[in-house]
């Protein structure tokens, strides 16, 4: 029994180790790329989309891990992009403003918990690029990230550029990029590094804030088809009305978890959705990365119908303390109790009518002499 268990566990840290050292050369929203021979791993990715009609921004916040002391992340972006620090706080004011409304559900009759199924005796329960490969349209230093705007005429340009800074382009990932170079698209590379030296990427990295121009809402999403594991997608779009995605891009149906207008009017969000009050919130799951098909577009819903999740906390309709089954059923049975005791009673108290006296027989008087 103990090698037994001790196989179970080995076998668990195992398959732990090999996801947490796993290449990440997709992570939604872009491509991870990572020293070589070092690993790095994307447990988590929060993105915020805002799109006023002109021009879109995107936040997005990783959460990493692995033994990776530096890495480079790659975005495509259609147009030039500015690139500046996000504010993290503004992930936690939209988790509050998404979550889930509580309300308390009754039940008459007992369930599975509630007494008498709870085994307790007690009541209740619980730009066009430049020629010859790649032109650095700028570089510039935000916090622990290096921020290079790029544009490039061929993958393989991108990948001398991304080499000629340490790190290595996967032939995979070359090959994906090659839509977005026929595109023109432009390329955000950020080289992320820790705030101390010699200490391995891990946590939760600040948050990149990229603004740029935008005929439509996109979010890229092509990379992701990179991803040996099954991919999920979270993502906040902040615009003029309600969102919804053209297609599902070979993934799920998008699932909307929340839609509804914001009443945030100061801090960061505040600033983010000024203008663009209507917070849509989607996840979506892709079993299969490699069938996804493009990048996410989005477009306007065919009307601003609110969706709010409710979580419903069912107990049992109790009065005082008792559960009011209890008190309906046991207040019936007295009821009727009560009202054959007082029949009973009534009857036992009726006057009985004595019976008639009997009439004696009459006297006897001798016939008259026969003769």
């Amino acid at each position: 029994m103990r090698a037994r268990i001790l196989t179970a566990v080995l076998a668990l840290l195992g398959l732990q180790l090999a996801w947490l050292i796993a290449p990440a050369y997709a992570c939604g929203c872009g491509a991870m790329v990572p020293d070589p021979a070092t690993r790095i791993a994307v447990s988590d990715e929060q993105s915020i989309l805002r799109w006023d009609g002109r021009r879109e921004q995107i936040v997005m916040r990783l959460t990493v891990g692995g033994d990776a002391e530096h890495a480079a992340w790659i975005m495509p972006v259609p147009h030039r992009a500015a690139v500046r620090l996000g504010d993290p706080a503004v992930f936690g004011r939209l988790a509050r403003a998404i979550a889930p409304v509580h309300r308390t559900r009754y039940h008459f009759w007992p369930r599975n918990g509630d007494w008498p199924f709870d085994g307790h005796d007690e009541v209740g329960a619980a730009a066009p690029p430049a020629a010859g490969g790649v032109s650095v349209v700028d570089r510039q230093r935000l916090g622990p990230f290096d921020v290079a705007r790029l544009t490039a005429t061929d993958p393989a340009a991108l990948g001398d550029w991304l080499l000629a800074h340490g790190f290595s382009l996967p032939d995979r990932l070359r090959t994906a990029l090659q839509p977005y170079v026929d595109r023109h698209w432009e390329y955000v590379a950020v080289r992320l590094a820790p705030h101390t030296g010699g200490t391995p990427l891990h946590g939760a990295l600040d948050p990149l804030h990229l603004t740029f121009a935008a005929d439509r809402p996109v979010y890229p999403m092509r990379l992701s088809r990179l991803a040996r594991t099954p991919q999920s997608l979270g993502l906040y779009v902040l615009a003029a009305h309600r969102m919804e995605t053209r297609t599902a891009i070979g993934g799920a149906p998008p699932q909307v978890v929340f839609a509804g207008r914001l009443a945030a009017r100061d801090g960061a969000l505040g600033e983010l959705a000024a203008g663009t009050p209507y917070l849509t919130a989607f996840t979506q799951a892709f079993p299969e990365p490699g069938r996804i098909s493009g990048d996410h577009e989005l477009r306007r819903a065919a009307a601003d119908t609110p969706v709010q999740q409710v979580i419903y906390d069912d107990e049992l309709r109790e009065v005082a303390g008792i559960p009011a089954w209890l008190l309906t059923f046991g207040g019936g049975l007295l009821v009727i109790v009560t009202a054959v005791a007082v029949v009973v009673m009534r009857r036992s108290r009726r006057p009985v009518t004595p019976p008639p006296p009997v009439q004696p027989p009459p006297p006897f008087s001798p016939s008259a002499p026969l003769g």
